[in-house]
């Protein structure tokens, strides 16, 4: 199972420089993060040449409806923010399991490290995540194995356990010196993988649950933007730059509201998703006026439109206060 990271970079290593056949497992979820600047093809096509560098076939598993099920309602609890660790986990590795017949794979190695996760990599839950998996005695986790109890690839001689590691604890410093006796160089900066670990994304994350709208469509736009909640069924989501303007016309669908600026003006796109009344659409235009580069001016035409009418309308906008604004800010 590999996330991309230096540690199950490291992993995957180990065991095939040991001149065992070893396939990376990619589970893609919606909450991965992304490099900046990268997108989701880019950081996939990244990730899979990483892989085949070291010798690796590599294989990515998308992991979408299951996965908002676990947020919804994590059997084991959510860490400090919103991010279900442990139910997640498990998911990971009961797929690792249907997949194994399919991909003749004998056991299941990961770059967990003892001690390094509050929540999901302490003695107990690694017990917990592997007796709930299917996978009990398959999970080869190299970096502390001898720190942990004997796998069946280590009792089967399959693995050498001698050349495994003793790793605990939340240093990286002792990865990013094995990286550079391994001639392994091409990883990214250590930082927390999902973005559900992330307090203000968490927050966008309950907004969507608290008015039932959580759903893989919804959830792609937390990406992007600042988020404002207009009404109970309404939401407007305001680009910061001219990639996220972009990308807010990219992920528009119909029945959505797309607002901006007229070309002679500096500003961002607007998307508004729920049910627009005339005042909503009002308000809407205000807050993007907010963020127009007005020059001094008081007011600004602001162009909105239905999609997918290719029909316009124009509204002279003032801009919201930042104290209103900031009622309405997810």
């Amino acid at each position: 199972m590999v996330s991309g990271g230096l540690d199950s970079i490291l992993a995957a290593k180990l065991i095939r420089d040991q001149g065992i056949d070893v396939i990376a497992l990619h589970f893609y979820i919606p909450f991965c993060l992304k490099p900046k600047k990268t997108s989701g093809d880019n950081q996939n096509d990244a990730l899979k040449q990483r892989a085949e560098n070291l010798g690796l076939e590599y294989k990515k598993v998308r992991l979408d409806e299951e996965f908002l099920e676990i947020v919804k309602k994590p059997k084991y609890g959510y860490g400090s923010n919103i991010n279900p660790c442990i139910d997640c986990k498990i998911l990971m590795l009961r797929k690792s399991a249907e997949l194994m017949k399919q991909l003749r794979a004998e056991f299941v190695i990961t770059g967990e490290v003892l001690g390094q996760r509050p929540m999901s990599q302490h003695r107990q839950a690694l017990e917990l995540i592997e007796s709930n998996s299917g996978l009990k005695g398959l999970v080869l986790r190299p970096l502390s194995a001898r720190l942990l109890d004997d796998t069946i690839p280590e009792m089967n001689g399959w693995v050498n356990r001698g050349e495994l590691l003793a790793f605990s604890g939340r240093t990286r410093k002792p990865q990013m010196e094995l990286a550079k006796a391994l001639g392994i160089s091409d990883y990214p900066n250590p930082a927390g993988g999902c973005l559900l670990t992330d307090p203000e994304f968490s927050r966008k994350i309950q907004d969507l649950l608290k008015h039932d709208l959580f759903n893989l469509n919804n959830v792609e736009l937390l990406r992007t933007g600042r988020h404002f909640r207009i009404s109970g069924e309404s939401k407007l989501i305001v680009g910061r730059n001219e990639q996220e303007n972009a990308e807010l016309v990219r992920l528009s669908q119909p029945g959505d509201y797309l607002f901006f600026p007229d070309d002679k003006l500096a500003g961002p796109t607007s998307l508004g998703r729920g049910k627009f009344s005339e005042e909503l659409i009002m308000l809407s235009c205000n807050i993007t006026c907010h963020y127009c580069d007005l020059n001094g001016s008081k007011e600004a035409d602001i162009i909105y439109k239905s999609v997918p009418a290719q029909e316009s309308k124009i509204s002279r906008a003032s801009p919201i206060s930042e104290l209103e604004l900031k009622s309405f800010k997810i």
